[in-house]
């Protein structure tokens, strides 16, 4: 997987062998913020989790740089994340979507998470460079309904925990090398539900930066 990594001295492009990955979730730092969100869940009948956060391995074979993905029927939906990279020794931050499909997830959160792609962008920028300002960053996603783009999702990185928190609460408290961490999401402007295409980013005022993703989503037929 070829990957960009932005430093403040440039850019250069990185073949990315990923073969760990997890998705923390419930990883709320605003206690009312994660309420709100187990409750949006709640209403699709997801159990409350037993922890907060919780830890979910995901195949790494299920991340994609690529445009488009295909899922079952039209129950999943994308959320927007932090993501974060060790690679050389380093950490990483870039943005992802955690593709869920939400009918599954009533039956098992970690089943529902091995279904879908998990799209990724292919932008990343060092984590020693936005580490100073890091409660600066924001989070939006959008989607698409009937033919229009409407907001879905926004708010501050701080929403969620400090992404070095949740990596020292995981495992033996790294991450790995070539590990990727979904880092949690927020809340969705009038309920989460699916749409045909959904954009995210993940912007940097301090330093006017933006990284920015986006793919298409085809709904394959049910069967049964």
């Amino acid at each position: 997987m070829l990957l960009n990594l932005i430093t403040r001295d440039g850019t250069r492009q990185y073949d990315a062998s990923i073969a760990h990955a997890v998705i923390a979730g419930w990883t709320g730092r605003d206690r009312a913020a994660m309420e709100k969100h187990i409750a949006e869940l709640e209403e699709l009948g997801v159990p409350r989790p037993a922890t907060t956060p919780v830890y979910y391995r995901v195949a790494a074979a299920r991340l994609t740089t690529q445009p488009r993905i295909e899922v079952s029927g039209l129950d999943s939906s994308g959320e927007v994340e932090f993501v974060m990279l060790r690679a050389e020794g380093r950490l990483w931050v870039g943005i992802g979507s955690d593709h869920t499909d939400r009918k599954v997830e009533t039956i098992g959160v970690t089943i529902s998470k091995q279904l879908c792609e998990k799209p990724i962008g292919t932008d990343w920028w060092l984590f020693d460079d936005v580490a100073g300002h890091w409660d600066a960053l924001q989070l939006r996603s959008t989607i698409e309904e009937h033919g229009q783009r409407v907001a879905y999702q926004e708010g501050p990185v701080t929403t969620m925990q400090d992404p070095r928190d949740l990596i020292a609460g995981y495992a033996d408290g790294s991450l790995p090398e070539g590990g990727i961490m979904f880092c949690g999401t927020l809340a969705a402007k009038g309920g989460i539900r699916f749409s045909p295409s959904f954009e995210f980013e993940l912007h940097d005022p301090v330093l006017n930066r933006t990284l920015r993703h986006g793919y298409r989503v085809e709904a394959l037929p049910v069967a049964g």
